[in-house]
């Protein structure tokens, strides 16, 4: 097995992380409801997908 012949720059290490960054997620609005939903999916909160219902969505149950 190869190994390496020297150790690796702090500078180089930042260079192969350069693309391991955290990056923002895309909403989109519903537009049955109006909350944030991830696109290309069905809403969350109404189970609406392009302003059809397409998921029945159990009520939340209040809790005392």
């Amino acid at each position: 097995m190869a190994n390496p012949k020297k150790r690796k720059t702090h500078a180089a290490v930042g260079k192969n992380r350069a693309h391991q960054a955290l990056e923002k997620v895309a909403l989109n609005k519903c537009a049955k409801c109006g909350k944030d939903k991830l696109p290309h999916t069905a809403c969350t909160f109404c189970g609406a997908y392009k302003g059809v219902e397409v998921v029945k969505v159990k009520s939340k149950v209040a809790t005392k």
